[in-house]
């Protein structure tokens, strides 16, 4: 199968477009064909062994949702204890989720047994099928974006809130909660970039041929 330069640059669009995002969900409803597009999407990323490793829990329940907020504002708490000064204020006064405000949560997460102990392509490198499940998030989102659906990972939050809350058995691993849902505008550049958190890393130090390099930039 050939792609044509169109296609090319539709894909290259989305990457590009692609946010996090926290504040400008809207309350309009995602149709079924399009979760079901996007979860298709997030079930067709690469797999070590193709042992596909992950699952999809939706989440709509308000009290589930109403939990996990809970959980959110109790480990940002926490966190922002990690930071001082400006920076601590900084970490406080930026908006880190739409728990509640997206009209539906995704849970992805990781059955590190589904295809037995031992899976080729995880034999020295056991941590491959966590990796292929981050890929499945990674098409999540991609596709989302494709669909204009704005997508937001909620990193910080304890597993344990989003376990007891969704009934995850010990045995499974949580790999992401993500908020998901129509939004009011994609912002040009990404959150933390805007608010000046970070600046964006020019992309040619971060790549390199052959070995690593010496301490000059490329």
């Amino acid at each position: 199968m050939t792609i044509s330069p169109e296609e090319r640059d539709a894909v290259y669009k989305t990457i590009f477009s692609r946010r996090d995002v926290r504040r400008e969900f809207t309350d309009t409803a995602i149709p079924d064909d399009v979760l079901e597009r996007i979860l298709l999407a997030a079930h067709h990323a690469p797999s070590v062994g193709f042992m596909q490793p992950w699952d999809f829990i939706v989440v709509k329940s308000a009290t589930s949702k109403k939990k996990i907020k809970q959980g959110f504002l109790d480990a940002h708490a926490q966190s922002s204890e990690l930071f001082e000064g400006e920076r601590k204020n900084q970490y406080q006064a930026l908006k880190l989720e739409g728990i509640e405000e997206a009209p539906l949560g995704i849970c992805v997460t990781c059955d590190r047994s589904r295809t037995g102990s031992v899976v080729l392509g995880r034999t020295v490198k056991p941590e491959m099928d966590l990796f292929s499940a981050v890929c499945a998030v990674q098409n999540l989102w991609l596709a989302a974006r494709a669909e204009n659906v704005g997508v937001g990972w909620v990193s910080i939050v304890h597993d344990n809130v989003v376990r007891d809350t969704l009934n995850i058995p010990d045995n499974i691993d949580i790999i992401a909660y993500l908020c998901v849902g129509y939004v009011e505008q994609f912002q040009t550049t990404p959150d933390l970039e805007r608010l000046g958190w970070l600046p964006r890393r020019d992309a040619k130090n971060a790549i390199h041929f052959e070995t690593w390099p010496d301490d000059n930039p490329l």
